[in-house]
């Protein structure tokens, strides 16, 4: 319904940004890392998850599709609402979340407000090898260490165009990061 807002903040909140978009001032709950960099008078583009309840309508604000994407798919998990994925990733950015997802680090995932072990425990048991590895090394023809991040430019395109990350990530393998993002998913689309 609403994808994405782009305006100036209005004010910052204890767990929300108030966004003013076009004379409009909307309340964004969005990650804390987020959250703390932020100040009233900054410019500020959000991709948004709305969740609508018989009661409220609640709008959610990431910086990046890959992070919106990680929000989605730890509300893909039973018993974790809203509330609860966005704090999950309020522990660290979302690399620092996938990493902790790959690993099976369940006592990462239970410093997050709200979500207790068992709960903690079903998110790595279910999204351990949905999320893929956070860093791949490969080794270039030439034999140089390339490096692919999650947060790269060209994997959030794949991602946005319905590959998931671990898809996206196998398709940068040996894709040099000298090129254009727009040459990378290029190169990436022609993999077999």
């Amino acid at each position: 319904m609403i994808a994405t807002l782009r305006g100036e903040i209005a004010q910052v909140e204890e767990n929300a940004l108030v966004l003013e978009v076009g004379g409009v001032g909307l309340r964004v709950f969005v990650p804390n890392p987020l959250r703390t960099r932020m100040k009233a008078g900054d410019a500020l583009q959000l991709y948004t998850h709305l969740v609508v309840r018989e009661d409220a309508l609640t709008l959610y604000g990431f910086e990046s599709q890959a992070e919106r994407e990680l929000f989605n798919t730890l509300l893909g998990v039973d018993g974790v609402g809203p509330k609860a994925a966005l704090s999950i990733l309020s522990l660290g950015d979302s690399e620092v979340v996938r990493n902790a997802l790959a690993n099976g680090d369940v006592a990462f995932i239970t410093k997050a407000g709200g979500v207790g072990k068992r709960i903690a425990e079903r998110v790595v048991v279910d999204l351990q090898d949905k999320v893929g590895l956070p860093l791949r090394t490969n080794v270039s023809l030439a034999g140089s260490s390339e490096q692919i991040l999650h947060s790269d430019e060209a994997l959030e395109a794949l991602m946005a165009l319905g590959y998931n990350l671990a898809d996206a990530t196998r398709a940068l393998e040996g894709v040099s990061t000298d090129l254009s993002t727009a040459e990378r998913v290029t190169q990436a689309l022609k993999q077999p």
